[in-house]
């Protein structure tokens, strides 16, 4: 009993230090989702007579294996360990991290790009299943919140640190990761206790691992190569139905197989799953939402790449503070509520700008009021929804459970990013008109999230 009192006592005397510990990581590894964008032009021009086609593959296969792994990586994590499997995706990202920043060619970088999202991919469910596991309960849904304001600051401020360490250098965008993934293993190991199941967990379904792998890998490939081989080609057409066959037959596998890669109980869970529905909706909407503005400054205002990412940062200001305005919504109103609020100001806030921008850009004008309600929505909306479809996950499939809440994230964003560049790539001559287009689809996106937010209350409350 004493030994009990002692650890509880030790966990709550470094719980802040182990939320900032495991956020930390995991931004880390979302910020490299988004950072590279910016670094591509760079890396174009060391890397001479490599084709856009190729290039593409920099961030590609990041997305892709990112995506398609994180449910698997999760389930490994609850089998070897959540500390474990932390430590193991930190070291994986933080070497392959450094392989980057001296890859001697093209083809090397996209290789060891690969192996940085296979550890992105472990150690992103494990840090949020640490969080929900290790803390005091009543610092978990607080923490939550953290870890997913954190995560989302990272595709806000991937231009502007990718932008700064560009005009050093592109290859610095990889060398930043060194220090942080060096700092946050050591204070892992010395403060996050391991807390590990009583029965160990037996092998999964590893035909359902591979059938899973290639349902979300091609599903990804397909909407980010759609803008080349287009939504009509071949191509296209024929990822997507290799996603569809390998999605049915992966729940075939999951609802039959005795140790499923993902517990069918889990989606019995209501709140569970209309959380995630929601997070698909708000991330396709946020994916594109982000980039659209980007590109607009850098093609009809004609921004370099650190005045974007200047004028991108007023939005994610809001996004910190309307998440500590959300925790105080939340006691006077359901949760789901206040979700859709934040969804509605969000789709909102998108509209306004539609309503105003136009040439020559003025961006304080046209731009910042809409991005700005955009950043309160933001602010309200996200942290709570990743709370809502986490927090209730009982403990043994916590990292898996997380696993498919940070999936639906990174396939909305893949899905949003695809569009958009769909929707832009339909009248290339007509700027404002394709930019219109494109944001109207975010408008909808957003306001789909707000609708299915309302799933996210509990019964009764």
């Amino acid at each position: 009993m004493d030994d009990v009192a002692t650890e509880t006592s030790t966990v709550r005397d470094h719980s802040t230090a182990i939320v900032w510990i495991l956020c930390s990581a995991a931004f880390m590894a979302m910020l490299d989702v988004f950072v590279v964008n910016v670094a591509f032009t760079s890396i174009g021009a060391t890397y001479r007579g490599s084709s856009l086609a190729d290039l593409s593959w920099v961030l590609n296969g990041y997305a892709i294996v990112y995506a398609a792994l994180l449910i698997p990586a999760g389930r490994f994590s609850d089998r070897i360990g959540r500390k474990t499997g932390f430590l193991v995706g930190l070291a994986i990202f933080t070497v392959a991290s450094l392989a980057n920043a001296v890859a001697p060619s093209l083809w090397a970088l996209v290789a060891f790009r690969v192996l940085q999202a296979i550890g992105a991919a472990i150690l992103t469910p494990a840090s949020l299943g640490l969080l929900l596991t290790v803390l005091p309960p009543g610092r978990v849904p607080g923490a939550v919140k953290i870890w997913a304001t954190t995560s989302s600051f990272a595709a806000a401020f991937g231009p502007v640190v990718g932008g700064a360490l560009v005009e050093l250098s592109w290859r610095w965008v990889f060398l930043i990761n060194l220090p942080v993934g060096i700092v946050a293993a050591v204070a892992a190991t010395l403060l996050v206790p391991d807390l590990r199941q009583q029965v160990r967990a037996r092998v999964p379904d590893l035909l359902g691992v591979a059938l899973l792998i290639v349902a979300i890998g091609a599903l990804s490939l397909g909407l980010v190569k759609s803008a080349d081989w287009s939504w009509a080609g071949l191509a296209t057409l024929g990822t997507l139905v290799v996603a569809a066959v390998g999605l049915i037959l992966f729940i075939v596998r999951m609802v039959r197989h005795p140790d499923p890669v993902v517990t069918p109980a889990l989606f019995r869970v209501r709140t569970f799953v209309w959380a995630n529905i929601t997070v698909l909706a708000f991330c396709t909407a946020f994916g594109a939402w982000f980039l659209s503005i980007a590109l607009w400054l850098e093609n009809a205002a004609r921004f370099n790449t650190v005045e974007t990412g200047l004028a991108i940062v007023p939005g994610p200001l809001m996004v910190p503070v309307f998440a500590a305005v959300s925790q105080k919504l939340i006691k006077r109103m359901p949760v789901g509520v206040v979700v859709a609020l934040g969804n509605l100001l969000f789709a909102a806030g998108t509209v306004l700008v539609i309503a105003s921008a136009g040439t020559p850009v003025q961006y304080a004008a046209q731009i910042l009021p809409g991005w700005l309600i955009t950043g309160i929505g933001i602010g309200l909306a996200l942290p709570s929804m990743i709370a809502s479809a986490a927090v209730d996950l009982p403990p043994d499939q916590s990292a898996t459970g997380s696993a498919v809440v940070n999936t639906a994230r990174q396939l909305g964003y893949v899905l949003g990013v695809a569009m958009l560049i769909a929707l832009l790539g339909a009248a290339p001559e007509q700027l404002l008109t394709a930019f219109r287009h494109g944001w109207w689809f975010v408008a909808v996106a957003a306001a789909l999230s707000a609708a299915t937010a309302f799933g996210i209350t509990p019964r009764g409350k």
